[in-house]
């Protein structure tokens, strides 16, 4: 019997993940582009149904909406960019995992604060060493585009360092008040899954 209602809960567990992940897909399709910063470096919300599996049930979950979103995004756009998508990826994980590592260590409102600023520093600097020694020149390679050290350094610098510190703090100005106003709730999901 015990088999059973485990088999159950690790169902519901799947299912939950893999509907976070698709509302995760169709947030990432509502994007924007930040004035002063290049056009393809836009600002979107899909990291939020990463963050609230993460909370629920763990770090992994967070990681696995990240990828569903990233997979789906290929299936349905059939996007020639599988860079772009593997950056996409690496961005969520950094910016999630931390979040997430700190909630279930320290619970609270406080921990979800702290644990986004260390996200959104870890995403900002983790990606811009990424995309200076790895994602840039790939680009580069893929697209056939000159890419001397001054233009990915002058990428970084004007790009992708401040967008993704944009993008963590107004991701983080959303989070917070959702996360007070279903705090209760997350309390409640994860004493279900146990």
């Amino acid at each position: 019997m015990r088999n059973t209602s485990k088999q159950s809960s690790n169902l519901l567990k799947l299912i939950i993940v893999a509907l976070l992940g698709t509302i995760s897909l169709l947030l990432f399709f509502l994007n924007f582009p930040l004035p002063f910063l290049p056009p393809y470096l836009k600002i979107d919300f899909s990291d939020v149904p990463a963050l609230m599996a993460s909370l629920i049930f763990s770090p992994l979950a967070g990681i696995i909406v990240v990828a569903v979103k990233n997979l789906l995004y290929l299936a349905v756009s059939g996007a020639g960019d599988p860079i772009g998508v593997a950056a996409n990826f690496l961005a969520g994980v950094m910016f999630v995992v931390p979040v997430s590592i700190l909630y279930h260590k320290y619970k609270g409102v406080k921990s979800i604060v702290s644990g986004l600023v260390t996200g959104t520093l870890i995403m900002a600097i983790g990606m811009s060493v990424l995309n200076y020694f790895i994602i840039l020149p790939a680009y580069g390679w893929f697209m056939g585009w000159e890419m001397t050290n001054q233009v990915i350094w002058a990428s970084v610098l004007a790009g992708v360092l401040p967008f993704n510190i944009i993008k963590g703090i107004i991701v983080a100005l959303l989070f917070v008040p959702l996360f007070i106003k279903m705090h209760s709730w997350i309390t409640q999901q994860q004493t279900k899954f146990i």
